[in-house]
């Protein structure tokens, strides 16, 4: 029932907010009137963080893969325009600890501090082992502090001065993590909301004619009633997809389930809607006719709803109402059940005309996946984007964040989910853009993602 349209809207719509919001990880900054002292510190904590990167890119498991350097603390300092200009300047001088990387990343790679690491294989994990790396490991090295000892303008208070450089960056690497718990639980939320008003739209059938029922008793009980008022047309009460629908052990379970209910929320919003519904041609054609059956039924409400409860402004803005997420789900939601009702009339194998709420297990997972993936190499996919617009007329400061958004989402299925066509991801989030940035976006989202996947292909990246 929720695809992967769907999907890909949420999880696009959430990063943008998250993202937009997320605290930003930066370096220290040079000292302000720096003294030798602080010159000495803060050029120590440049080379530490190389360090680190260099260590990082040593330990190795089998396939190539590089564990140490795929941390986010590392993609995060490779970020950083200091740490750029530091690896152009060490591709060309040699690195001050270039000698003692080897045997450092050796005696990282037998710490207790890394097999933990391997084993537990999280984000919290992730998150603390280059602090724990710097704190008991290289800080404390004999080796390399014998060759700090030996740097013009060396002082211990130095040394301190870059412990606690270290420290702050830490701090700042742990802030800039923000909530990103609260934000899977918010695309959690948001999937179990469109679930909701899949069933919503579905119950709606049968209160309708619950409430028709009532007028027509209230109807007969009046003082004077008239002829119609004691002999009524049944047969919008007596539909039989309306009787389906009520006997329906999914549509029961989750009503019950979920304590949800049109009439006991809004009873003035459903009276309105059938009133429309009464006065609308779909329904007196249905009335008006010889004779009926479960198929002219199952038309009847498809038609209701297509021509008049999904083109109904008070019920709209009641949706919206309810729910935020509610106004970009309602088009998708609304085939569904559609698709529903033709079930219902068509029968299906195991008679549970109801929809899942996602195809399989791959699909209820796709979201979280995806927006955690953008999340943690949000600093990688953002750097593809700013290489590849390098010399065109675009400047990435004055992007659209919409379209960064949506690109780095794509890039993220694209390299993560090769079971997906490249063709159908592309084509996907240039509809997105489309819908939900700016006039150009489409086409320069379509620029954007050939360009850098050309460039993917060329690295061995991707494979498709």
């Amino acid at each position: 029932m929720i695809n992967r349209v769907l999907i890909r809207i949420k999880v696009v719509q959430l990063l943008y907010s998250y993202l937009l919001t997320d605290n930003r990880f930066m370096l220290e900054s040079q000292p302000l009137a720096p003294t030798k002292e602080k010159r000495f510190a803060y050029n120590l904590y440049l080379d530490m963080l190389m360090l680190m990167i260099r260590i990082s890119q040593k330990i190795e498991k089998r396939g190539g893969y590089l564990p140490l350097h795929d941390t986010r603390f590392i993609k995060k300092i490779l970020a950083d325009d200091k740490v750029k200009s530091l690896q152009m300047k060490f591709r060309q001088n040699e690195f001050p600890f270039e000698h003692l990387v080897d045997g450092l990343a050796e005696k990282v790679k037998e710490s207790g501090i890394y097999k933990n690491f391997q084993k537990k294989n999280d984000d919290a994990e992730d998150d603390q082992i280059w602090e724990r790396i710097f704190n008991l490991i290289l800080y404390v090295d004999p080796a390399l502090n014998a060759l700090i000892s030996k740097r013009e303008n060396f002082t211990l208070r130095g040394v301190e001065r870059m412990k606690e450089m270290m420290t702050e960056t830490f701090k700042n690497f742990y802030s800039s993590r923000d909530n990103i718990s609260d934000a899977v639980n918010t695309l959690s939320i948001s999937m179990n909301k469109a679930r909701e008003l899949y069933f919503r739209l579905l119950l709606l059938p049968v209160e309708l004619v619950n409430l028709r029922l009532d007028q027509i008793e209230e109807n007969r009980n009046k003082y004077l009633p008239s002829d119609d008022d004691l002999n009524p047309n049944m047969r919008f009460v007596d539909n039989e997809l309306v009787a389906a629908l009520r006997e329906d052990h999914d549509m029961e379970d989750y009503v019950e389930d979920n304590k949800i209910s049109w009439i006991a929320e809004d009873r003035q919003l459903l009276e309105s809607l059938l009133t429309t519904i009464m006065n609308s041609e779909v329904y007196q054609d249905y009335m008006r006719f010889p004779a009926t059956d479960f198929q002219t039924d199952c038309d009847f409400w498809r038609d209701i709803f297509k021509y008049v409860i999904l083109n109904d402004e008070n019920f709209l803005e009641a949706l919206e109402n309810k729910s935020v997420f509610w106004n970009d789900d309602l088009d998708i939601i609304s085939t569904f059940v559609l698709k529903t009702l033709r079930r219902f009339e068509e029968g299906c194998p195991g008679n549970r005309p109801v929809l899942p709420m996602y195809k399989d297990e791959e699909d209820a997972q796709f979201g979280f996946k995806l927006f955690s993936d953008v999340v943690k190499n949000k600093d990688v996919y953002r750097r593809y984007i700013d290489d590849s617009i390098v010399g065109e007329k675009w400047d990435s400061e004055r992007l659209a964040f919409m379209d960064v958004v949506v690109t780095m989402t794509a890039l993220s299925e694209i390299i993560n989910f090769p079971k997906i066509p490249l063709v159908v991801s592309i084509n996907e989030y240039i509809e997105l853009a489309k819908s939900y940035s700016t006039s150009k976006s489409g086409a320069f989202v379509n620029g954007l993602l050939s360009s850098i996947t050309e460039k993917l292909r060329e690295e061995n990246k991707i494979h498709k």
